[in-house]
């Protein structure tokens, strides 16, 4: 739950300083500086756990899904809009991501969600949705270029709350990399640099690390604990926070519908928070890497194996699990995600 929350106050204080440097830089070289950023970000914690060959090969498709959707076509649809709506209303039009990761997480990915999930979800899309449809910005091209980006981060947030080997830094560099690469590539040679001055290309790049690197690789962590949707309505307070900075600092106009907005937003998320749910389970026999905790008097039966060492914290590394069968509240995390 923190995680996600920490995630989504950079992302939303993300979106209105991404605005403000779209006035001079191009979008796709803008998209392409933001996950440069991210990249470099992450070459920290890369350097202390190099990605293994084998990892990245047996989840391949996944990472795909996620460089393509939400690294390349995802920024690139978000830096195009913010040049033709306002910081605050791309900022509030980002709660439709919402809509698509439930969607994705739903039909594509079969999560269980439950009645108090769809509730948390609909309360947190229906405040955003007095804002969506609040005037003629509202379906301005600016609107619907944004939308396609929520769009492609709910596959790409599916996708990532998946990955069962790779870990959430080397997910992070290889769509900073990757995507940012070919995204400002192409926008350089289609349309050239703009007016872009070295101080802000400066802050495009430290805009993505915090924004985009941290807060993705954050978001990863979370989804994992609490599986893609739930990691997502706690995440939808993000498009608000991000209104909230464009109104205080870039003067853009605040009306009486946004504040309850964000009254439905914190409601959804106090809801998921109690979206477990209890009952016999069977677990398969299973080999893969991610992050996990060995806590002192609080037994996990998913990761109750003993490191020689006598470590205990929060830690990853390749690990198997046996067969199992037990009862216990669970979300669809990596250990849970069962058809009911």
């Amino acid at each position: 739950m923190a995680l996600c929350l920490a995630a989504a106050v950079l992302f939303g204080a993300s979106t209105p300083a991404a605005s403000v440097l779209a006035r001079d830089i191009e979008p796709l070289v803008l998209a392409g500086l933001l996950y440069l950023g991210a990249a470099l970000a992450m070459v920290p914690f890369v350097g202390r756990s190099p990605v293994r060959v084998s990892a990245l090969r047996a989840d391949a498709r996944l990472v795909l899904v996620a460089i393509v959707a939400g690294g390349l076509v995802g920024p690139a649809l978000l830096t195009t809009g913010l040049t033709r709506t306002s910081a605050s209303s791309a900022s509030l039009l980002l709660n439709l991501e919402l809509a698509a990761t439930v969607a994705v997480a739903a039909t594509v990915y079969r999560e269980h969600l439950g009645a108090r999930m769809w509730t948390a979800a609909a309360v947190v899309t229906a405040g955003g949705a007095l804002l969506v449809w609040d005037g003629a910005d509202g379906w301005s091209l600016g609107a619907v270029a944004v939308v396609g980006a929520c769009v492609c981060w709910g596959f790409d947030n599916g996708a990532t709350a998946r990955i069962d080997h790779v870990a959430p830094h080397h997910v992070t560099l290889l769509k900073g990399l990757v995507a940012g690469s070919c995204n400002l590539a192409i926008g350089l040679v289609w349309f050239g640099a703009g007016d872009a001055t070295a101080a802000q290309v400066l802050g495009a790049l430290l805009v993505g690390a915090l924004g985009y690197g941290a807060s993705i690789t954050l978001w990863v962590r979370g989804a994992r604990m609490l599986g893609a949707a739930r990691a997502q309505v706690v995440f939808a307070t993000s498009p608000f926070l991000g209104a909230v900075i464009a109104w205080t600092f870039l003067d853009d106009a605040l009306v009486a519908r946004q504040l309850v907005a964000m009254a439905l937003a914190l409601t959804g998320v106090a809801l998921s928070l109690r979206s477990g749910h209890e009952h016999l389970h069977h677990h398969d026999p299973l080999d893969h890497e991610h992050e996990h905790e060995h806590l002192p008097g609080h037994p996990d039966d998913h990761h109750a194996h003993v490191h020689p060492d006598g470590f205990v914290g929060r830690h990853a590394h390749p690990h198997h699990h046996d067969e199992l069968v037990h009862a216990h509240d669970h979300v669809p995390d990596l250990h849970h995600r069962h058809p009911h």
